[in-house]
């Protein structure tokens, strides 16, 4: 079952680089813009990221906390926050159960045929707890459309 728009966003409880909990009910009150990405160390999921990175100032403007997130395993995403000096939160989903609530999995991903990858998506979820923007991406090169995310992030303002 795929999230769309006005969906009660599905809750998590993740760990970051850090290793603590994070969940998105700790964040009612606030607008979250979650994007979901393949693997670490990936030219793709890299430049993702570090446009995140470069534009951190417009999502913090908009009152929006972002955080990435992937199957890699704590210790990969530090490594990976590290290396490209990324200013927001990464979690790992590991267990794949967020990717699993938000119907972002990829049954068969790469070369190599990788079950249970996390699909390239963003969600923007509102300060009640809603989906107001929800894209899942098919193909692993694109990036999400952030000019829709930083409208929907305007609107909510």
């Amino acid at each position: 079952m795929s999230i769309k728009t006005g969906d009660k966003a599905p809750d998590f409880k993740l760990y970051n680089t850090e290793k603590k909990e994070v969940t998105l009910s700790d964040h009612k009150g606030k607008n979250v813009v979650l994007l979901f990405f393949p693997l670490a160390f990936t030219g793709t999921c890299t430049a993702e990221l570090c446009s995140v990175r470069d534009n951190l100032d417009m999502y913090n403007g908009l009152n929006a906390t972002v955080y990435g997130i992937s199957i890699d395993t704590p210790h990969t995403l530090v490594k990976f926050k590290e290396e490209q000096k990324l200013n927001f939160e990464l979690l790992s989903d590991f267990n794949k159960k967020a990717s699993n609530a938000y119907d972002c999995l990829y049954a068969s991903f790469g070369a190599m045929a990788m079950e249970g990858v996390s699909k390239r998506s963003a969600f923007v979820i509102d300060k009640n707890g809603l989906v107001q923007y929800a894209e899942v991406l098919e193909n692993p090169t694109e990036l999400p459309d952030f000019e829709k995310i930083k409208a929907t992030l305007e609107k909510l303002n």
